[in-house]
Order: structure tokens, then C-alpha cells, then sequence
């Protein structure tokens, strides 16, 4: 634990000296000095030289060095003729490195596992990577998805075996709305949710609930393409690419999120919606919703910006809880 403070230290102050990290973290300068010199032998920090003194004896500058480490992220997603895979390699700043798109008839765990070992082969400072699905996920196995290859797969303990790599398999609107929620800056906990209707797909949403994602216990929250509209799946598909019915079914849609989750704000996102249908969707909602307590509706300009940094943001986490759990059992 106490390794991760003096990361976390020199992350924030960017550079820093023994003092400052002790004044920082709380701990004893002794055992910063000792801590500082463990990173440094890792490779973990970087060392600057001498501060400039006023006077006094110059201590030593110190530096987190973002490039110690990287993560892969790779975001899967369905389309109606074919399938693709985008990917950004980050360091542990966040900043990218480096990333890529391809496209594929057909999308299975040999392809993913194919695409890992290239970039681990082009980055071995690869250390874990994350990878975004369209469906539902529990434990790092798909349990629903459109990309039929990839259910009931898995994938994480699959990829974290042949690489030796910390691996997280998340749903993709999950991501998104996490993305989203960390953009917001927001001073206090919020609860948040957004909801996609893209062509080609059934909708789905993402629930943060108190600064939380909202999983559920079986990590099936959020498909709300089984509310129940009276309707097959296939009638729903059709129903929500047909203008004239489309208006009526998401405003049932986010009508029920608003009773459920009571949020502050719903973003919708996706090509079958623009910023035009926000006042119809709104009027739909406020047939069965009392006016005081509809959120904010907005549409979300940017969701695959919001989706890769959802993904970038929860896999250096995964990265950080290793770190630590490694720390925890010396």
C-alpha cells in the first residue's frame, strides 16, 4: 500500500522531491527515501537531478515514469455487414501511444487472442489489457452479445493465461457511461445513465448509481432491450428502425430508467437517434412521468471518445489493484 501512495504522490505532483512525497503521503521521510530508491530500481520513477537550492542542501528531484507500463485496449464492435476491432495502447497517464482499426467477416477468441499477441510482440511494456463488448458480461464471460462467436467464451481468463497480463472484459455501454461520468468532473456522487439505439442492434444502457456502475448481480443491468414491450426481439428491431414507432418505444425505454434510477442526467447516443428526437422522446416520457422528475436529456456528442476513455480509465485501474494486491502479499 504504502508503494502505491508514493506512485499516486508523484502521479499527481508530477515531480517531487523525498520531503515533498513525505509531506504528500503522510509517511516518514525514512520510509519515502527507502520506497523512492525500491521504484527506482524498477524502473517505476525516474530520477531528475538536484533541485535548485535557495540556500539549503538541493534534495533529489523524482519522476513517475507513465512509460514503466502500457494497457491495450480494444473495443469490439458489431456492425450489420462486418465486424471490427479498434485498439489504443495508453501508457499510465492515459496518453496514447499508438492505435489502429481493423475490420473482420468474422470476430472470435482467436482473432482477439491473434490481436493481443501482436501488439504485446510491437509493446512488451504491455501489461494489461482491457477489451469493450456489445453485451452482457459476468466474471470475463460473455453471456449475451451480437457477435454470436463470443458467447459464453472465456475470453478474459483465456488472454490472461497465454499472456500472463491483467485482462477486463466489460459491456460497452457500461464503459461509455463510465467515460462519460469521469469527463464530468463532478464534485459528489451522481447517477448518471446512457442509452444507445444504433442501427443494426438492439438498445442497450450504462447506469453509474451513486459515482458507481450499476452491474447487478448477474452484471445483466442495463439490457433494456428486455423491458417488456410486448414484443418479440425481431418486431423490436424493426419497430425502433421504423420512424413512425421509434419515438414511441425509446420513450418507454427511458421512461423506465427514470423510474428505476431517478438519475440527474440520460444521455442517448447512437444513428438512430439525433438531437431533433430529444423533445419528442421528452414528451413520450412525460405521458407516464411526472414533469419534476425528468432528468436532463442530451445527446452524446462523442461516444466512442467516451467509450475508449471509459476502457483506457478502468483498465489502468485493474493495472493499479494488481500492483497493489502484488504489494499486499509481500
Amino acid at each position: 500500500m504504502n508503494q502505491e501512495m508514493v506512485r499516486q504522490a508523484l502521479k499527481t505532483m508530477k515531480q517531487g522531491t523525498k520531503s515533498m512525497v513525505a509531506a504528500t503521503t503522510g509517511l516518514s521521510i525514512a520510509t519515502c527515501g527507502n520506497l523512492l530508491n525500491e521504484l527506482l530500481d524498477t524502473g517505476e520513477l525516474l530520477e531528475l537531478g538536484m533541485e535548485e537550492s535557495s540556500g539549503g542542501r538541493p534534495a533529489r528531484l523524482y519522476r513517475f515514469n507513465e512509460n514503466f507500463s502500457y494497457v491495450a485496449c480494444i473495443i469490439i464492435r458489431a456492425g450489420v455487414k462486418i465486424h471490427s476491432l479498434t485498439y489504443t495502447i495508453a501508457n499510465l497517464a492515459g496518453e496514447t501511444i499508438s492505435e489502429g482499426y481493423q475490420e473482420n467477416n468474422r470476430i472470435d477468441s482467436t482473432v482477439i487472442d491473434k490481436l493481443v499477441d501482436q501488439l504485446i510482440d510491437l509493446f512488451p511494456q504491455i501489461r494489461a489489457v482491457g477489451i469493450g463488448v456489445p453485451g452482457a458480461v459476468n466474471q470475463g464471460i460473455i453471456n449475451t452479445s451480437d457477435i454470436q462467436e463470443l458467447i459464453n467464451v472465456p475470453l478474459a481468463a483465456s488472454i490472461q493465461e497465454n499472456h500472463e497480463v491483467e485482462v477486463i472484459v466489460e459491456n460497452d455501454m457500461n464503459l461509455t457511461v463510465y467515460g462519460f461520468y469521469q469527463k464530468q468532473g463532478y464534485d459528489e456522487e451522481k447517477s448518471v445513465a446512457v442509452a444507445t439505439f444504433i442501427e443494426g442492434c438492439l438498445p442497450g444502457a450504462g447506469m453509474m448509481v451513486g459515482g458507481h456502475i450499476h452491474r447487478g448481480i448477474t452484471c445483466f443491468a442495463g439490457e433494456i432491450a428486455f423491458l417488456p414491450f410486448g414484443m418479440s426481439h425481431d418486431e423490436l428491431y424493426r419497430q425502433l428502425h421504423d420512424r413512425t414507432t421509434f419515438h414511441y418505444l425509446s420513450g418507454h425505454a427511458v421512461a423506465s430508467l427514470i423510474a428505476i434510477m431517478n438519475p440527474e442526467t440520460i444521455a442517448l447516443t447512437g444513428s438512430l437517434v439525433d438531437s431533433s428526437d430529444l423533445d419528442l422522446i421528452r414528451q413520450e416520457c412525460l405521458k407516464y412521468i411526472p414533469e419534476m422528475h425528468i432528468p436532463k436529456l442530451t445527446l452524446l456528442e462523442h461516444p466512442d471518445e467516451d467509450y475508449m476513455y471509459g476502457l483506457i480509465t478502468m483498465t489502468l485501474e485493474s493495472l493499479s489493484y494488481s500492483l497493489k494486491l502484488v504489494e499486499k502479499r509481500r
